[in-house]
Order: structure tokens, then sequence, then C-alpha cells
């Protein structure tokens, strides 16, 4: 493995790897980089629900659960990055944010994108301090 100042994150033994060539989250330092996550079952694969708000709180459970296990939470996020399908589903996305996140509230950018078969995806990065 090449000699790099970050560590990548992995959700244990109980869950399958990624499908790609990409860590779900890297620690730097004080900061956790999380990939983007997607509204998928992350054992089965399975897409958790055909809405838009089904979606979002089945991918931003995913993000919770990758920054857990980065050592990270929800509350130590201060940026996402929201990738939609229809940006006309922000409004709906929002309110859903809005329930997992609280003021003061990350930064954030939401973009218009091609998803392959899914509605929403986010990334984040989480100050978690020093070690």
């Amino acid at each position: 493995m090449p000699d790099r100042s970050w560590t990548p994150v992995t959700l244990g033994a109980d869950y399958p790897p990624p499908v790609g060539p990409y860590s779900p989250a890297v620690r730097a330092g004080d900061l956790v980089f999380v990939s983007g996550q997607v509204p998928r079952h992350p054992k089965s694969g399975a897409l958790l629900g055909e809405s838009v708000e089904e979606q979002a709180r089945g991918t931003l459970a995913n993000l919770k659960r990758v920054l857990e296990a980065a050592g990270a939470s929800l509350e130590q996020v201060v940026a996402c990055t929201v990738y939609l399908v229809d940006e006309d589903d922000w409004g709906r996305f929002n309110e859903v944010y809005k329930t997992v996140f609280s003021p003061p509230y990350p930064t954030r950018t939401v973009v218009g994108a091609s998803l392959r078969g899914v509605l929403v995806e986010v990334s984040a990065i989480a100050y978690v301090g020093a070690r």
C-alpha cells in the first residue's frame, strides 16, 4: 500500500466492500471525507424507496452510517454536496434534510446530475478534531 497521509475508512466485515475503486470515507488529519452516498441498502444493494423523500432518508442514513464508522457524527459535518436528478426536487429534499441536520447547518451545494437509477446522492466533509 502506498505511503499516504490519510487513512481509508471501511464499514466493517459485516458489509460488502464498495463495488468500485474507492473508499466509503477517508480520514485526513482532523477531517473525514465521505464518498457520495446513495439510497441503497448497504448489505443487499436494494433501492431504499421510490420517492425523493424516501431516497433522501435512505441516503442520509447511509451517510450517518459511514460517518459513525469513521468515528464522526452528523453534528460534525461542515459541508455537504447534494446531487439531485430533478432539480425541482430541491424543496422536497430540503424538508427531509432539515429533519437530519439542525442549525447551525453545514455549508451545502445542490446540483443537478444524472445518477444512474437513483434520485439523490450526498457527499460530506466532517471536522472531527485531533485524534
